[in-house]
């Protein structure tokens, strides 16, 4: 039987569920399909590691989920959902032991860089400021329709305000040279390069400076938040939410084909058959290489368009390692503030050079790895005086070589089969050895996620892609998928994407769906003014 809707939604990420959220508040009838047993996308948490513990399948902390407008417009502690911080922000642990921090409070991180370098306090305080004037019109505009037009203005105005041209100048600058021009010490510019590392942007790249920005100074201002009782519970409350305006989801449901008639979207074909007719529109929170690659059937896709998704680039894949601990990191030396979020990387070359290797194709030796204390965050995550731990790092899409080959523990391939992903997971356990001696005494049992298990998981995760493609420039705002598009709009009528191949890009802050979901709203308003004029 076929089942007819305002909409249809393939997916059920984040994007995916907050498109739905908004349709659904504007009357309409919307299902969403999700291949996977449960919602959440890459926003999802399970207790498979070990008894008592929770871990966060694929992202854990929601800086951008706090600053977006779009979700806090969702009210989503009405459905259950509730905030957590650790007591810091972010740490960078240092092989000396020392650190470098980001605490909520302005003062407290400035107070906290002036020891380790005079001048640097008073460096961050003024960095501090200048966020004030432009961050919160910054990130409207970034989360907002490209282009910007009404935020855009506002945001041009507070750059205007706040430096002009020198400051336009400053914001493209690569972190690194940022950093440098900014401060004497290397704590400030270690915190801001290894937010740059959440994306694939390169140090020493121009916009790894305005990303950088973003995540710490956003991070000061917003904390890096964590949904109380595991990640899952951030998107389990879309679906709440989405369920009381009369929603309808349905798991286990693989979207295999979008129907297309006289070049318009009118619904989708799942793997076992069934049928599901869209009156208005289908939003898809899908890969844009999926979308374009399979999906909507090749004779509906542009020849200009199949072109320009074969210059389609990823970004990086990715290895994440689980830990259930029997008691706290033993960190060489306790950081002042406990952070949620931390970094592991010797300094500024060591970054740079791991960072190098991924780009140039090769596995890392030394892993730059972000990570998370879970428990400090929510003491929800596991018994009493232990610790859910994870860490992730980049590898490439495609390697060529090891760099660590003939080091120990064994050459990686690059296959990323079982083999492969307890060697690399090694190395980066090796690297929080470093700084917490004895730390794997502590662990009761360890999980590895590599690229093919990441893909199982959520198929937006090509071999482990977190980000939706690649954030380098050349993949952004107009000219993200591809050049031309830019928007959620597709060359088919009524297919809006809404996942993170759309512009913005990456990150929870439900922009791209929302995106999708105003622009399937605003089309057909005028389809329906203009069929009464006829």
């Amino acid at each position: 039987m076929t089942r007819t809707y305002d909409a249809v939604v393939v997916g059920a990420g984040p994007n995916g569920l907050v498109a739905a959220n908004l349709l659904a508040d504007a009357g309409w009838s919307v299902l969403v399909l999700e291949q996977q047993p449960e919602v959440g996308g890459a926003v999802r948490s399970d207790d498979d590691v070990h008894p008592g513990f929770v871990h966060d399948t694929f992202s854990s902390f929601y800086p951008l989920s706090a600053a977006s407008r779009t979700i806090r417009a969702l009210h989503l502690e009405e459905h259950g959902l509730e905030w957590c911080h650790a007591p810091a922000v972010l740490g960078h642990p240092f092989p000396d032991g020392s650190w470098a921090l980001l605490h909520r409070d302005r003062e407290v991180t400035a107070a906290l860089a002036d020891e380790r370098h005079a001048g640097d306090g008073e460096a961050w305080l003024a960095l501090s400021d200048l966020w004030d004037r432009i961050g919160d019109s910054f990130v409207d505009a970034l989360l907002s329709p490209f282009p910007p037009v009404r935020h855009g203005a506002r945001f041009l105005a507070d750059v205007a305000r706040s430096g002009g041209v020198d400051l336009v100048k400053e914001l493209l600058t690569p972190v690194l040279s940022f950093g440098d021009h900014r401060f004497g010490g290397e704590g400030p510019t270690m915190l801001l390069a290894g937010n740059a590392g959440h994306s694939d942007l390169p140090p020493t790249a121009p916009g790894s400076g305005v990303f950088a920005l973003l995540l710490t100074l956003g991070g000061q201002q917003h904390g890096f938040p964590v949904p109380r009782g595991g990640a899952g519970m951030l998107t389990q409350a879309m679906a709440r939410r989405f369920a009381s305006r009369g929603g309808e989801v349905r798991c286990e449901a693989e979207v295999t084909r979008v129907e297309v008639v006289a070049g318009r979207a009118v619904g989708v074909r799942t793997a076992d058959g069934e049928a599901y007719v869209a009156r208005r529109a289908v939003v898809a929170d899908v890969l844009a290489s999926k979308l374009w690659g399979g999906l909507v059937p090749p004779e509906h896709v542009p020849a200009r368009t199949a072109r320009r998704m074969r210059g389609f680039d990823l970004d990086p894949g990715t290895v994440k390692v689980d830990w259930a601990l029997s008691g706290p990191i033993p960190w060489a030396q306790a950081p002042a503030h406990a952070p949620g979020t931390f970094h592991v990387a010797d300094g500024l070359e060591d970054l740079t050079t791991t960072l190098g290797q991924v780009a140039a194709r090769a596995i890392p030796d030394r892993p730059f790895m972000l990570a998370g204390q879970m428990t400090t965050s929510d003491p929800t995550r596991s018994p009493e005086g232990t610790e859910s731990v994870w860490s992730y790092a980049h590898v490439p899409q495609h390697a060529t070589h090891d760099a660590g080959a003939g080091g120990p523990g064994g050459e990686v391939r690059g296959v990323w089969d079982a083999d492969d992903c307890e060697r690399f997971a090694d190395r980066m356990q090796a690297r929080i050895e470093e700084r917490a001696p004895g730390f794997g005494s502590r662990i009761l049992a360890r999980r590895v996620l590599g690229p093919h298990e990441m893909e199982e998981r959520d198929a937006n995760l090509v071999r482990g892609a977190l980000n939706g493609g690649t954030s380098q420039l050349h993949q952004e705002l107009f000219l993200r998928p591809v050049p031309g598009l830019g928007r959620a709009e597709t060359s088919v009528r009524g297919l809006y994407l809404g996942s993170s191949s759309a512009h913005p890009g990456g990150g929870v802050h439900g922009a791209c769906g929302a995106n999708a979901a105003r622009a399937a709203l605003a089309h057909d308003r005028v389809r329906r003014v203009l069929g009464k004029r006829r």
